[in-house]
């Protein structure tokens, strides 16, 4: 009988006797750096499942816990996850620990997905997968490299961006100027920006031509496990539905804000061509201090608003 899935209608029987007849995958070991290379080149071999196939063991696993179902969600996801850790190779740490959390935040994805909302897994996975990477990677990292606050965490996650976008030197001081734009941005002291900048000059991005450290299985260098004989459609999914629900988080939260508050912010900071804090002060005739302030204000209550609503779509570290 057909029913009312994320794709239209599917025919259950049809999809059910297709997912039937595949073999429960069996995850495969990391174990280490070692077996890196090996992992890689095993996980490409699971495939993607349809929609339809997705929805009918997502719902097996929502309804009775079936962990076969479980077990070919995941699966069919792995590529994804090492796809997102190799984005967090730049911070020092085993590319393979990262994937293994990576993994850990999609069971936990898994888990807590819900079918009936209309979106893919790997839109919902993807959030689990990169907060779980992100926790192990501020585990990792001493609290004498870098801070506890949200402000940091924030800075920590965004400042190797930012200074590319800027083309700043990756292992020099930033220019004042640099300096001002990415506290601005990010809404954190700039003497934060300064400090967190030269403990993370201590490391460095691991080049996309380096070649893997074991040998088996022939040789290579990373930026071949990077590429796939076509792109991650999971992947290609998964991002335009991410921004999709930010967009619609931000215009909620946007109405946490008053009118004053949600035009100076809009101004400042969701334009292409931001207001000056003198501009504005025109406009409301009010000093550019003041402007600043409710400009701070507003960014506040804006990430307190995100944050409740990612708690009630069950969305970890969006904010």
């Amino acid at each position: 009988m057909p029913i009312r899935g994320p794709a239209g209608e599917v025919d259950t029987r049809k999809v059910r006797e297709e997912v039937s007849k595949s073999k429960t995958p069996t995850v495969p070991a990391l174990s280490g750096e070692q077996g890196l290379n090996r992992y890689l080149s095993e996980i490409k071999k699971y495939p993607v499942l349809t929609a339809e196939q997705e929805y009918m063991l997502a719902k097996r696993y929502a309804e009775h816990e079936d962990p076969e179902a479980a077990a070919q969600l995941v699966s069919s996801h792995l590529r994804l996850v090492a796809k997102i850790a190799m984005g967090y190779r730049g911070y020092g740490l085993p590319v393979s620990d990262l994937i293994s959390e990576g993994n850990v935040g999609l069971m936990q994805g898994v888990k807590k997905f819900e079918p009936d909302r209309g979106f893919r897994l790997a839109t919902y996975a993807m959030w689990w997968i990169k907060a779980s990477i992100q926790e192990f990677i501020l585990r990792s990292w001493s609290l004498v490299k870098m801070g506890t606050t949200a402000a940091q965490k924030k800075l920590f996650f965004n400042l190797r961006r930012m200074k590319k976008q800027l083309e700043a030197y990756e292992d020099t001081d930033l220019s004042p100027e640099d300096v001002t734009k990415i506290a601005t941005d990010l809404g954190v002291p700039e003497q934060e920006v300064i400090n967190m900048n030269r403990r993370m000059m201590m490391g460095g991005d691991g080049s996309l031509n380096t070649p893997m450290r074991n040998g088996e299985d022939g040789s290579g260098e990373w930026q071949d496990w990077l590429t796939d004989d076509g792109p991650l459609q999971d992947e290609l999914v998964a991002d335009a539905e991410e921004a999709e629900v930010r967009h619609a988080m931000l215009v909620e939260a946007m109405d946490s804000l008053n009118d004053r508050e949600k035009h100076i912010l809009t101004e400042r900071r969701l334009t292409e061509k931001p207001q000056t804090l003198e501009e504005l002060s025109q406009v409301y005739d009010v000093s550019r201090e003041r402007i600043r302030q409710i400009e701070v204000r507003a960014f506040e209550k804006l990430q307190k608003a995100m944050q409740r609503i990612a708690g009630e779509r069950l969305l970890p570290g969006v904010a």
